[in-house]
């Protein structure tokens, strides 16, 4: 790899404050499944759930619940079996499969794959690369589009390159013509939309510049195609890549898609079923794709989830899933602008039509305190650590972690609203409950608030070190 360069209760404060904005009320653009959820706060009372994580993981439309519900009782194995639900699984998979392409517009002669995630279809990218094709990559990226081209070069030979980022969009630009001007590169492969501040390049002139030095481009589009939807054939990308557990459809599915000749003779992503055409002991003859990429049995109803939510979006009206993602995002910058002591962080001065996820620190507040009391007193989830993106927090300045907020299509104004309050009862008289670190998470002391009952699991404490996870990741 070649690198270049205690006090009054929060239910009684949130009763008693007035809203932080004075713009209209924003309702949710869908209905998602658990928009209702009431969770239980520390004090003993409960609120309806503020789901501002959705850069992790959405919830399912209701209509992908109802999608799944309702082809259950058809399920079975697909592509190699005469009896009738084997059929009818079949059709519904392929189905699903036109249904994925024609969402991010691919072009005729383009091909989906489906994948687990977005990690899952960018490091069966990565290994269809041809021999000695060399890969840049920028230094803001997800750890989803840097680590498996790092691996991929340690494994069969090829060069990958991280570029650093620019300190304005235009410089990052500059900085990518000249790379690209300097050697030959097989592809570039750049983020849709920042999982951290949901800032992106154009990608579009990306694209053109690329492909103008003989460069493909591949599309991280975790986040952007949720919040944006994506073109394909608009913008000349080469490949796509995105996640169904951000695309309201948490049914273990993914795509990639795009061009087809590496994909029709790189190396198959997995060996097994269902991605050869004939084995034996001497010789193996695999399939084109995409079923050279799906062996063994594919997750039929998670591709079918995938495609119920690309289709329910696609059939939004026009520039509806804009208007409302804008509304909510002006709403929060504003909201948090308006707090001393909060800091909302930025890649790019320049940059425009960022998506609707936003970080931002505290300064002087451990980022996973600020996380749990915003749980814990006031029913918000958002996300806290340096979200899979450890250059770019480093670049940020956050390299001990950042606060992100993000919204979607079941999200209203009265969860942007009720954390821009919160973090001002933070700052203004602290938390009304104590906290501690516990196996390197931040958790109430003495919490016995109780979980669901599922499968035994029946106290928050008991669980902490699992919900938490790793420290500082996401």
């Amino acid at each position: 790899m070649t690198v270049i360069a205690e006090h009054t209760s929060c239910a009684e404060v949130d009763a008693a404050t007035p809203t932080s904005s004075t713009r209209e009320p924003v309702a949710a653009l869908l209905p998602v499944v658990g928009g209702d959820t009431t969770v239980p706060l520390v004090d003993g009372t409960s609120r309806t759930y503020a789901n501002l994580d959705y850069a992790a993981s959405a919830p399912a439309l209701e209509s992908v619940a109802a999608r799944v519900t309702e082809v259950l009782p058809l399920y079975a194995s697909v592509h190699r079996g005469a009896g009738y639900l084997s059929q009818v699984s079949t059709a519904l998979y392929e189905s699903a499969r036109q249904s994925i392409a024609r969402f991010v517009d691919a072009r005729p002669d383009d091909v989906a794959i489906v994948t687990r995630n977005t990690t899952d279809s960018l490091n069966l990218l990565a290994g269809v690369v041809p021999a000695g094709g060399k890969v840049l990559v920028l230094d803001v990226e997800h750890h989803a589009n840097l680590l498996p081209w790092v691996q991929a070069s340690q494994r069969h030979g090829n060069t990958t390159t991280i570029l650093p980022i620019g300190a304005t969009v235009a410089a990052t630009l500059d900085a990518l013509r000249r790379e690209l001007a300097s050697q030959s590169y097989a592809l570039l492969t750049i983020t849709g939309a920042s999982n951290v501040t949901g800032e992106a390049l154009p990608v579009d002139e990306v694209v053109a510049l690329a492909h103008a030095a003989g460069t493909r481009v591949a599309v991280d589009g975790a986040q952007l195609v949720p919040h944006r939807g994506f073109s394909l054939a608009a913008t000349d990308a080469d490949y796509v890549a995105f996640s169904g557990h951000k695309t309201y459809a948490p049914f273990g599915a993914g795509a990639l898609v795009g061009r087809r000749d590496w994909l029709d003779t790189g190396t198959p992503y997995l060996a097994g079923g269902g991605a050869v055409r004939d084995v034996r002991a001497d010789r193996t003859v695999w399939q084109p794709a995409p079923a050279r990429h799906e062996a063994g049995s594919p997750n039929v109803i998670g591709a079918i989830a995938l495609a119920e939510a690309c289709d329910r979006l696609a059939a939004l009206p026009a520039g509806a899933l804009l208007a409302h993602e804008e509304a909510l995002r002006a709403r929060l910058v504003d909201g948090l602008g308006a707090i001393d002591g909060v800091e909302v962080a930025r890649i790019w001065p320049d940059s425009t039509d960022p998506v609707g996820v936003l970080t931002f620190t505290v300064p002087g507040h451990d980022p996973g305190l600020v996380a749990a009391y915003l749980s814990a007193e006031h029913g918000i989830g958002v996300r806290d650590g340096r979200f899979c993106a450890h250059p770019l927090l480093a670049h940020l300045g956050s390299s001990g972690g950042a606060i992100r907020a993000s919204v979607g299509v079941g999200t209203t104004s009265e969860a942007v609203d009720r954390l821009v309050e919160a973090l001002r009862r933070y700052l203004t008289d602290g938390p009304a409950s104590r906290y501690e670190v516990v196996d390197a998470c931040w958790a109430v002391v003495d919490d016995t608030r109780p979980l669901v009952q599922v499968h035994g699991l029946d106290a928050l404490a008991a669980t902490a070190a699992a919900a938490c996870g790793p420290a500082l990741d996401d």
